[in-house]
Order: C-alpha cells, then sequence, then structure tokens
C-alpha cells in the first residue's frame, strides 16, 4: 500500500471527515429555504432553454464569449443598473462558478505570498481561510451597528502607509455583512470611496446577500457611487435563489477583468444553469425575491423570539434588516468553539464566531445562526436544545430549557 500522507501537498487543510447525512438542527453554511425553491418553474425554464439553445451545448462556452451566457450577463447588467445604480452592457460581467470562484480569481489576480488586505473584523469566514493559505496578512477593523468603523478603516490605512506597506485591496460586505447583516451607510460608502483613493488601495466588495434587504431605501452599491471605478463588485444567485446551482458574477475595470479570464482556466461556466436562470429571472425576479424575503423575515421572527424565550438575556443580537443570518453573543463563560462539539452530539450545528473573525479571541462568546434551511418547528427545538446543551456545559442560561418549558 503507498502512504499517500508522505506525498500530500504542504500546507493542506485539514482532511474532510466522511458525511453522515445532515444534523436535525442544521443553522450552519448559507442554504436557503428549500420550500420556496421555485422547482415547477425551473422544470418549465429547462425545458424551454433547451428546446430553444440545447445545440449550444456541443460547443465550450455555448459557443460565446468567456465572460458567460449573454442572456445572463444581459439580466445582471440590468440588475444591477436598476438596483445597485452600477452602469454597463452585458460585456462588463463575467460569470463564475459561484462567488467563491470570483473571489478565487480576484486573489488569483491580485495576491502574493507576504501581501496585506484589509478587511472588516467580522467577516466572511472562507474568504479568511483563503487569505490564510495563501499567506496573507490580514488587518481586521472593528464594525458597529452602521457597517466597518472608517474612522478606524483611515487609521489602519495610515499606520501601514507609515510602515511602508499598501495594502493590495480593502475587501469588505457592505449590503447585509456577513456574519453580522449590517448594512454600510451612504455617509460611510462615500467616506470609504474617499479613503480608497486617497491611499491608491482598491475595493473588494462582496454583496452575495443584497438581493435580500428587506425593506427602506437600498444604499447603492459602492461600485455604482461616484468613484466607484476602482471597485471590484461581486455578487451570487445562490441566496436569491438556490446555492447548488453555483453561480455568481464579477463586475470590475476591463484591465482587472481580463486578467480574470485568463485566469478562468475552466472550460466555462456550467451552461444549462445559465440558461436556466437567465430564463426564469427574467420573467420571475422580482416575484420569488419577494417571496423568499418575507418567509426569511418570518423565519428570523421565530429564531429570535426562540432566543428570547429559553435564553433570555444571555443572548445578545441586534435584528438585522435582511440576509439569512442572526449574529448571537453570549456571556464570557461560553465559548462557542468549545461548545459546537456538545452541541452538535445533540444535533444543533452552528457556526462558532471565531471562524468568522480576523481575531479570534474577539468573536470567542459569538455565533452565527443560518434560519433560512429549518422550518419554524425545527428552529424552535434546536434552539431549545442548544439551550439544554449549553446550560448544562457552561451553565448559561442559568435556567436549563426544560425549566422555561415547565415553567411556562
Amino acid at each position: 500500500m503507498i502512504a499517500f500522507d508522505q506525498l500530500f501537498a504542504a500546507d493542506l487543510p485539514a482532511p474532510a471527515v466522511r458525511w453522515s447525512g445532515p444534523p436535525p438542527y442544521n443553522f450552519i453554511g448559507g442554504h436557503n429555504d428549500p420550500e420556496i425553491l421555485p422547482v415547477e418553474a425551473l422544470m418549465a425554464a429547462a425545458e424551454r432553454v433547451l428546446r430553444r439553445e440545447g445545440h449550444k451545448l456541443a460547443c465550450y462556452n455555448l459557443g460565446e464569449s468567456s465572460l458567460g451566457h449573454e442572456g445572463l450577463r444581459a439580466f445582471v447588467a440590468e440588475k444591477l443598473a436598476g438596483m445597485r445604480g452600477i452602469r454597463g452592457t452585458a460585456a462588463d460581467v463575467l460569470i463564475t462558478s459561484g462567488s467563491l470562484q470570483g473571489l478565487d480569481l480576484v486573489n488569483e489576480v491580485l495576491l502574493e505570498r507576504g501581501d496585506t488586505v484589509i478587511m472588516e473584523q467580522l467577516t466572511y469566514g472562507g474568504m479568511i481561510t483563503r487569505l490564510q493559505r495563501r499567506g496573507v496578512r490580514m488587518v481586521g477593523v472593528p464594525l458597529d451597528e452602521h457597517g466597518i468603523r472608517t474612522d478606524l478603516l483611515g487609521a489602519a490605512l495610515q499606520d501601514l502607509c507609515a510602515q511602508g506597506i499598501r495594502p493590495k485591496y480593502i475587501y469588505t460586505i457592505p449590503t447585509v455583512q456577513n456574519p453580522t447583516a449590517t448594512v454600510l451607510s451612504l455617509e460611510r460608502r462615500h467616506e470609504l470611496l474617499r479613503l480608497s483613493e486617497a491611499f491608491g488601495v482598491p475595493i473588494f466588495e462582496d454583496e452575495c446577500y443584497a438581493d435580500l434587504l428587506w425593506e427602506g431605501e437600498w444604499p447603492p452599491a459602492l461600485r455604482g457611487l461616484p468613484g466607484g471605478g476602482q471597485v471590484i463588485h461581486i455578487g451570487s444567485f445562490s441566496k436569491s435563489l438556490a446555492p447548488a446551482l453555483r453561480l455568481g458574477y464579477v463586475s470590475a475595470p476591463w484591465d482587472v477583468m481580463s486578467r480574470l479570464l485568463a485566469c478562468k482556466g475552466d472550460g466555462g461556466t456550467p451552461a444549462i444553469e445559465q440558461m436556466v436562470v437567465a430564463d426564469f429571472f427574467g420573467q420571475h425576479f422580482e416575484d420569488h425575491v419577494g417571496l423568499l424575503k418575507r418567509r426569511l423575515r418570518h423565519k428570523l421572527e421565530v429564531l429570535t423570539s426562540a432566543l428570547e424565550e429559553q435564553f433570555g438575556t444571555a443572548a445578545d443580537f441586534a435584528v438585522p434588516k435582511g440576509g439569512i443570518f442572526l449574529w448571537v453573543t453570549l456571556p464570557r463563560q461560553v465559548d462557542t468553539q468549545a461548545l459546537a462539539g456538545p452541541a452538535l452530539a445533540e444535533g444543533v450545528a452552528y457556526n462558532p464566531g471565531p471562524e468568522w473573525s480576523t481575531d479570534p479571541e474577539a468573536a470567542r462568546h459569538s455565533m452565527r445562526l443560518c434560519f433560512a434551511l429549518p422550518p419554524a418547528e425545527a428552529i424552535r427545538a434546536g434552539i431549545a436544545r442548544l439551550a439544554e446543551v449549553c446550560h448544562r456545559e457552561t451553565g448559561v442560561p442559568q435556567r436549563s430549557a426544560n425549566l422555561v418549558r415547565s415553567r411556562a
């Protein structure tokens, strides 16, 4: 037998565990609501596009531009112009295999080992692990209820400048931030662009959740504001439709886009998915997303009610304005990383806070809960089970979930 462990490349991530099925109470990942997935409409769209364009599958990229399916790029360009203030045409959009491929392509084009990037202190865990594997230094800037603290961002940029360090980019999730679900204020968006220009550092804007802002006037994307020409913008269909479709997009200056295309050596993003989404969303985008947002908002209400019932004041959180996540902070004696194992043994899966922070210690008492996937009854039962485990392991909440229920 060959000892493969002696042949593996250095600096690999930890090995994956064997799949044993989903946990009964699943609050992890960025899953969507299966009951809202428009299966029948997607089947009809698939039949239409295959009858109309199926012969194009004989060619890589459908015989079209390596940017992706023209119909989907046209839809994205129209959506970006109408909803995010980003003017452009289909020729200004690159379709990717999920926004993760967009992240990887931008990092491949811009980053080398030893580089520095600035990002929100609480941020997307997948980006943190990608930068760690590339040997990139991360400088985290704290957030508040209005998004990244631009005063602290300015101070961080000034400090790096004094050290002779020019960050490669500022990575931000301004509209329904992950994991905190904050929305960057318009004033701070303008200040962020000003700082970008003043220090010569581009902005990498991740807007995977912007379609799921529930109410109020939507702030424009950073790339859609004056001075947004230095912004690289990515988005996704994972949250507005289905994660398993693996479709995302990039809007960027052509000198960046041309390099992304040169590195995208995958033979093209899967074509049938592009064709189906272009057909379906070309007819049903507003109706579908409106229904999805109403459903998600109801699930959030169920989750916050369950947390208040089971944890009381021990669970601190701000009710978000959209998205699929709730960021929860527990008392200092609760280490959410240590609690994750016992919780999973009881069927409850959540994302520990340290995995979503450039400073793991600062998020040691926090967790991210995704409320999109579980039905309402599973949300209630899962939070009750989590409270029982947390009480058993840490003494928080002071009353176990069973005692709270028996008192009602």
